[in-house]
């Protein structure tokens, strides 16, 4: 196509100084000079538009992969949602069969809860201030439920600006929710919970007792939290956390590091 124009572009022009300019003699270095001057231009032309549509193609390529990210992670938070409330009205339950006076703050403490859930958690991320008071009201709602029954071991410790950092949107809870479902029906359970941040890098520990034989017991859902949140944590934070799951001593340990953005 490109040498098909160079010669109809030759040809035209030869034809014009032939029929226009008789006197011109076409020697070798006037047909060069009718050839060579549109080549510059042409390949310019070629160029400018190869980097034109290599653009447009890696943006529709970056517009896909964000399109297909999204999807991923509203199905892995519509995975979360149903399974934490699946294990709160179990606990609610528990609660009713005692009729016990502890149900109705359990309930307002379930509806804020909720809303977090159903208005917070669309965002792309919230501020670590609003995760952490989702994180202390799911506590308190299992020390309704076991009472003295479970030693809950909790430090959560922010600065003003450290609550401003954001983060994505329950993505703590998990490991909360996973120490509660499989650190109870142990002797003596035992659930610590710290939180702390450090010039942008927060640390997450969670520890918990936990049984061989009763853990191998648990239904087929109780490694959807921890399953979606590395899910999650590998889509959102690639090269910025780090998680440790350990096993030592009758003790369930895990250890987040995450750089907040």
């Amino acid at each position: 196509m490109i040498a098909a124009v160079m010669i109809a572009s030759y040809y035209l022009k030869f034809l014009m100084v032939k029929q226009w300019y008789p006197e011109v003699v076409l020697d070798t270095w006037a047909r060069r000079i009718l050839f060579f001057p549109p080549l510059p231009f042409l390949i310019a032309a070629i160029v400018y538009r190869s980097i034109v549509d290599k653009v447009a193609r890696d943006k529709r390529q970056k517009e896909i992969v964000e399109e297909q990210l999204s999807v991923k992670l509203k199905f892995l938070r519509s995975q979360i949602s149903p399974h934490f409330i699946f294990n709160v009205l179990t606990n609610l339950v528990s609660l009713a069969r005692k009729r016990s006076e502890k149900l109705e703050p359990a309930l307002i403490m379930l509806s804020d809860l909720m809303r977090y859930m159903l208005y917070e958690s669309d965002e792309k991320k919230v501020p670590l201030s609003k995760e952490v008071e989702y994180l202390k009201s799911y506590i308190e709602l299992q020390k309704l439920r076991f009472g003295h029954d479970v030693s809950i071991e909790t430090g959560i410790n922010l600065s003003e600006s450290d609550e401003q950092q954001s983060i994505e949107p329950m993505l703590l809870i998990p490991f909360v929710e996973n120490a509660f479902k499989h650190g109870m029906g142990v002797d003596e359970p035992l659930i610590q919970i710290h939180l702390i941040v450090d010039k942008n890098q927060l640390e997450f520990d969670v520890k918990n007792k936990f049984n061989d034989d009763q853990d191998e017991s648990k239904d087929a859902n109780s490694g959807i939290g921890l399953e979606n949140v590395r899910s999650r944590l590998m889509l959102l934070y690639p090269k910025e956390h780090k998680l440790e799951v350990k096993k030592e001593n009758y003790l369930f340990h895990i250890h987040l590091t995450l750089q907040l953005k």
